[in-house]
């Protein structure tokens, strides 16, 4: 085998798997997870590339004070966020089994 067949092949290797990255992120952008806190006193969704599409916040958490509601907002998107990460994680690391790449590298195309 010559070395312009070997580049030939890791350039379409390449290409392959970066459009298989860019399927499996418009994938994402589509996934939701839903996170709450404050025994659901405060709702977030989010899609699994982390932008907050809701916030909800039931009418009876507005009478206390601020603090308690920015709290329990804050706790709601951090576990959305984190539900998303997974989700992102096991996404693209399935995305890039089998190509030789060690897992987690897959990352190096997000």
């Amino acid at each position: 085998m010559n070395i312009n067949m070997l580049m030939q092949q890791a350039q379409k290797m390449q290409k392959d798997m970066e459009a298989k990255v860019k399927k499996t992120k418009e994938e994402l952008a589509k996934t939701e997870v839903q996170a709450e806190s404050g025994g659901g006193l405060v709702k977030v969704t989010m899609t699994a590339r982390f932008v907050v599409k809701r916030i909800q916040i039931d009418p009876e958490l507005l009478k206390d004070d601020a603090d308690m509601i920015e709290d329990l907002i804050a706790a709601a998107i951090n576990d959305a966020v984190r539900q998303a990460e997974a989700i992102s994680e096991a996404k693209l690391n399935a995305t890039t089994a089998g190509t030789g790449l060690p897992p987690g590298l897959g990352g190096m195309f997000g």
